[in-house]
């Protein structure tokens, strides 16, 4: 299992339950393990199709400043375009209600129907990164 910014070389099963790999890659459970410039290359690819959801979907991103941007891009890449797509957090931020986006962003913090601790963590960063701060 991985902690923080590791990366994890052969597939485990996430707190959520999705089998992955590298630095949050999703994959298949025979996956071979990979070394740390594969891993690079999957963050590579999984973040630029997380920031072209998240523009896609929040095209007032494009104009608010880069910790904003970033705090919703981790959002989809951790949980997803889909998720993006149907929240309310969605309609917060291109609304530019950055209060009531921080306070949508606090309840995804569930997985498999319990709080855990390292999302608690992540969120608590994204809401930091929606406020302007990239001192983290």
């Amino acid at each position: 299992m991985k902690r923080g910014n590791e990366i994890t070389v052969v597939p485990y099963i996430c707190p959520a339950g999705f089998w992955t790999i590298g630095y949050g890659h999703l994959c298949d459970p025979k996956h071979p393990p990979i070394t740390e410039a594969e891993a690079e290359v999957y963050l590579a690819r999984d973040l630029q199709t997380a920031m072209a959801a998240t523009l896609r979907y929040c095209p007032v991103l494009a104009t608010e400043p880069e910790t904003r941007l970033a705090a919703i891009v981790d959002f989809t890449f951790n949980l997803g375009a889909g998720r993006l797509q149907t929240s309310t957090l969605r309609r917060r931020v291109n609304q530019r209600d950055w209060g009531l986006a921080e306070q949508e962003l606090k309840r995804w913090v569930y997985g498999s129907g319990r709080v855990l601790p390292g999302l608690v963590a992540r969120r608590q960063a994204e809401c930091l990164l929606l406020r302007g701060r990239a001192d983290l």
